[in-house]
């Protein structure tokens, strides 16, 4: 005999952990089914080696809206998080290099000032503008979304048409030279709008992505980033056991083969073990290529949605992921001689020397080709956070575009995978040539690994671009944007819908209110 809840939801990522806590808050009877045999989906921590951990996808912590980590009281089950500091650091082939601090402004006009006094007077200008735009858009999260026209008028009606304009319709290239001059400033900051995005600097739209990157709160100032204390898995495991004490049913090893439908609705589903579990309401915190075109039959959705999402849906990512256990840290040839490398390697440390750099290779992404010269983020956790390493040793984290997720020319299990760690290495080497010796073990994570890992469609950490064409109503395509899907008793949970990806916990709320209504 079938088990039977209010509500089942097939994912045990952050959003599906999220989503299930509300519903159980409101006392339905809720089960989480997870195929792989931790909690956490991409927001997980795990050994690479003895002794060192990872947060092996998802990497920093800024997104999770505060109102989320207050209701379900995770402080209370050992979410903690704490700022980078300095919060960036950029070096650059000539020595030079460029370091910013999330709560001190007036030095990092100081900093930029060496380059350009222009630019560092025009930093105010920037950052406020950031302010401005994230003002309209931060009341349009925590609820279904608005349309797009809707968008723009609250926009008109602040009196900011232009401030949509900048955000929506040009390119990150555009944008900085309407700020800076200096092509130092412009690097540095052009990488936030980059970040698991097919897009180079010179691609409208982009800009979005560097707003939905400077949105976050968790860590207490907008657009502050930083580390959850014990890695990523940090966040999961807390809301796995804030929704044990609600009362939810957390399995691993269970994989959902098949959303069950019966009588045009979903009434629930069936595990790849062929056991059945019923209930009034299915969430899914799985992509909506996997949700749609996989886990649903296909004779249970219009095939005009089906085509849309199949074709008009791009989830094809952009992103290698190599994870690092260190002998040492980097030491950097252009890091300011008076910080030592346990300080500096606390921020986050972009290789993009220039603009033209990340769209050179942008543009070998778009010939099928992982980039020649590849954009590096870095990020080092161990010095601030002793759990994830042995005593003097280290792990790093290294956030790698652009990679296909089908290569032109052979495929990641053809020995590129290798190969492009290699690059890497040897570009981060250029900047820290004690890196060709201090590495103990690495896992290499191509798209194709991020796919089979992690069930990420295409290997795309956001579910899908986060695009203008792909935000707001149109998440994942037009009609179907407010967590309902087609097929009746299904909704969307995950990334794939409003607002996008990241660990923000918002789709997982938003889809919650919305089934708790309709379950009422």
């Amino acid at each position: 005999m079938s088990q039977v809840y209010d509500a089942i939801v097939i994912g045990g990522g952050h959003n599906g952990l999220v989503a299930a806590c509300y519903l159980a808050q409101a006392g339905k009877r809720v089960v989480v089914l997870e195929r792989y045999h931790t909690l956490g989906g991409a927001a997980i921590t795990e050994e690479i080696h003895p002794g060192f951990r990872v947060s092996v996808a998802s990497y920093s912590m800024s997104l999770m809206r505060p109102e989320i980590i207050q209701q379900l009281r995770l402080a209370d089950y050992g979410f903690s998080t704490y700022a980078k500091d300095p919060s960036y650091f950029m070096p650059f082939p000539d020595g030079e290099h460029m370091m910013l601090w999330a709560y001190d402004r007036a030095r990092s006009k100081q900093e930029i000032a060496r380059f350009s006094q222009r630019d560092a007077a025009n930093y105010d200008a920037w950052e406020d503008f950031w302010d401005r735009v994230c003002d309209v858009i931060d009341p349009t999260l925590m609820q279904p979304p608005i349309s797009f026209a809707a968008l723009a008028q609250r926009f008109e009606d602040a009196g900011l048409a232009d401030d949509f304009r900048r955000v929506m319709l040009l390119s990150t290239t555009d944008l900085l030279n309407e700020f800076f001059e200096s092509e130092y400033v412009k690097a540095t900051l052009a990488p936030q709008s980059l970040i698991g995005t097919v897009g180079g600097p010179g691609t409208p739209g982009t800009p979005y992505v560097w707003l939905y990157h400077a949105i976050g709160r968790a860590i207490g100032k907008r657009g502050v980033w930083g580390y959850v204390q014990g890695g990523m898995g940090g966040v999961t495991q807390a809301l796995a056991a804030a929704a044990t004490d609600l009362g939810v049913e957390l399995r691993t090893s269970a994989e959902v083969g098949e959303v069950l439908v019966e009588q045009g609705v979903a009434q629930g589903v069936v595990l790849v073990t062929g056991e059945t579990l019923r209930a009034q309401a299915v969430l899914s915190n799985a992509d909506p290529k996997r949700t749609f075109l996989t886990l649903c039959p296909a004779n249970s959705l219009p095939e005009s949605f089906r085509t849309a999402i199949e074709r008009n849906y791009r989830s094809s990512g952009p992103v290698y992921k190599l994870n690092l256990a260190l002998e040492q840290l980097p030491r950097y040839t252009a890091a300011p001689p008076d910080m030592p490398p346990e300080v500096l390697c606390c921020a986050t440390v972009d290789i993009a020397p220039t603009v033209a750099y990340m769209e050179q290779a942008y543009d070998d992404y778009k010939n099928g080709i992982p980039s020649r010269e590849p954009f590096i983020e870095i990020y080092t956790q161990s010095p601030t956070d002793p759990t994830m390493a042995p005593a003097g040793k280290h792990v790093l984290s290294c956030f790698c575009q652009f990679a296909p997720y089908a290569p032109a020319e052979r495929s990641w299990d053809d020995g590129l995978r290798e190969e492009f760690a290699d690059r890497v290495l040897a570009k981060l080497s250029e900047y820290a040539p004690n890196m060709s010796n201090a590495v103990i073990a690495r896992q290499m994570l191509a798209p194709v690994d991020l796919e089979r890992r992690f069930g990420l469609t295409g290997g795309h950490i956001f579910h899908g671009e986060i695009t203008p064409d792909q935000i707001n109503s149109l998440r994942p395509v037009p009609g179907f944007a407010d967590y309902h899907t087609p097929l009746a008793g299904l909704y969307l949970c995950g990334s794939g819908s409003h607002p996008g990806g990241g660990v923000t916990g918002i789709p997982g709320h938003n889809a919650a209110q919305v089934v708790l209504a309709d379950l009422v």
